[in-house]
């Protein structure tokens, strides 16, 4: 299977990209998922095949996803379990008063 994608990425979230195929556009994604992704700018255009490598997508997934529903949505990475995040009072408690 070979689909000619167009990739969209979202000005609300960032991280956030819509897949679709390039004849459709943005025409098939549901009005309630456009409200979550907001406004769309166009990031580029793709030849999507089985054998193509996607950075952070299941190629597969993909393309089953076009083919079924008419779009792909590829969510922000889960921010790291690791990080820890300190309270406020310890981020400022060496700031000049």
């Amino acid at each position: 299977m070979k689909v000619l994608c167009s990739i969209y990425r979202s000005r609300n979230k960032p991280g956030m990209y819509l897949y679709v195929p390039r004849e459709a556009g943005l025409r098939e994604v549901p009005a309630e998922l456009m409200t979550l992704f907001g406004r769309a700018e166009h990031a580029m255009d793709l030849v999507l095949t089985e054998e193509r490598k996607l950075a952070q997508e299941d190629i597969l997934k993909v393309l089953e996803n076009l083919q079924g529903q008419g779009f792909h949505v590829q969510m922000p990475p889960q921010e790291e379990d690791y990080i820890v995040h300190l309270p406020d009072e310890l981020l400022t408690r060496n700031d000049p008063v």
